[in-house]
């Protein structure tokens, strides 16, 4: 099959993350930018990628990339790129982007150049000059960074956290994508326990669930590009086959809890969704109150924050709470995820390490403890 180029964008901080999963997949020239990777595939990855990648937010086919400092250079640039290869005679092709720190700067503007010149494009293939767009969507999307403008069509359609498990959930939950990203980066080995004593409406514990038992976040979904004529449905059955024939029946010993009675009720609605039920257990109990079960598991959450709660004195007694109870987990490696700066104060430990993450728009820190069997 013919090389694509592909783009995964990602949450800034879990570029590697994804890295490593593209390479785990078996695709090579992989490359991390900031808040992107970008690697090499034919149109079986656009089916495996959108399936099996836990930690981007989509997949991108990348049609060009060129530096443009006014509309004639971003028109005629634009114009000159293989549209023609992907957007079919009916296919709808809206436009949407950003521009940061270039001298095209505004985006309705970028938008109506780009759209005008893969008209024109398309006129050069079709013979036509109007377009009524009643077809497969093709969505193109722009970034323009520093004059640099990069071109791309989107695969997945609704981004890839959206795993269909989570029609509810409870306030500012954490994203799925994110949540998977954390526990890639704890290495937390399936044969040990793990334990979310904040699972809000359970998204830790299924992530790592279907981790666990080799389940792809994309099986339960539909993708955009499934409607594309120029991947043949053979190529997505093959790939759902595929996937279908890697589940794993595990032993696994995750648990959440939460004091919350309606977010434990969530999370078990949630994991059912999501079929891992059966890998699960969560109790309403308060953080103060957890007490480990085995030895050398994994504590993984994501405590509230003074933006979710109002008080930033409220969540600072938590993590008081959570400096105690955690103590008695003293074999397990401890991993938690929040935006407070002084936490390590307020837990009364320094980490071990210290990565900078984001959840959406809020900078944290994911504090990292190694046990003993790290």
């Amino acid at each position: 099959m013919t090389p694509i180029k592909l783009i995964a964008p990602t949450l800034f901080g879990i570029e590697s993350v994804t890295a490593n999963e593209l390479r785990r997949l078996g695709y090579s020239n992989v490359t991390v930018e900031d808040g992107r990777v970008t690697f090499i595939g034919d149109k079986q990855a656009i089916c495996r990628s959108n399936l099996w990648i836990r930690s981007a937010e989509r997949i991108l086919v990348k049609i060009g990339e060129f530096s443009a400092t006014t509309y004639d250079e971003l028109f005629e640039n634009t114009k000159s790129l293989p549209w023609d290869e992907w957007i079919p005679e009916d296919g709808a092709f809206p436009v949407k982007g950003y521009s940061l720190k270039s001298k095209l700067y505004s985006v309705p503007d970028c938008q109506s150049i780009i759209k005008k010149a893969v008209v024109e494009k398309l006129k050069n293939k079709y013979k036509k000059s109007w377009f009524d767009e009643t077809g497969p969507l093709y969505q193109i999307q722009f970034s323009l960074m520093k004059d640099k403008v990069t071109l791309m069509i989107d695969t997945s359609g609704p981004g890839l956290h959206k795993r269909g498990y989570r029609e509810k959930a409870n306030i500012a939950p954490l994203r799925e994508t994110l949540a998977a990203a954390m526990i890639l980066l704890s290495r937390w080995k399936t044969d040990r326990p793990l334990l979310d004593p904040f699972c809000g409406s359970g998204t830790i514990p299924i992530e790592a669930a279907l981790i666990g038992a080799n389940i792809a976040p994309g099986l339960d979904r539909e993708f955009v590009s499934q409607s594309w004529p120029q991947i043949p449905k053979k190529i997505w059955w093959d790939a759902r086959n595929e996937a279908h024939s890697l589940i794993k029946k595990e032993k696994l010993e995750i648990r959440g809890s939460d004091i919350d009675k309606e977010s434990v009720k969530l999370s078990k609605e949630n994991a059912y969704k999501a079929n891992v039920d059966e890998y699960i257990t969560f109790e309403n109990v308060a953080v103060k109150d957890i007490k480990p079960f085995g030895d050398y598991g994994c504590i993984i959450c994501n405590p509230p924050y003074g933006e979710r709660m109002g008080e930033k004195h409220e969540v600072e007694q938590i993590y008081k709470q959570m400096e105690k109870a955690f103590k008695q987990f003293d074999t397990w490696s401890q991993y938690i995820l929040t935006p407070h700066e002084d936490f390590q104060n307020h837990f009364g430990k320094i980490a071990d390490k210290n990565r900078k993450l984001y959840n959406g728009m809020i900078k944290c820190y994911y504090y990292q403890y190694f046990g003993p069997r790290f």
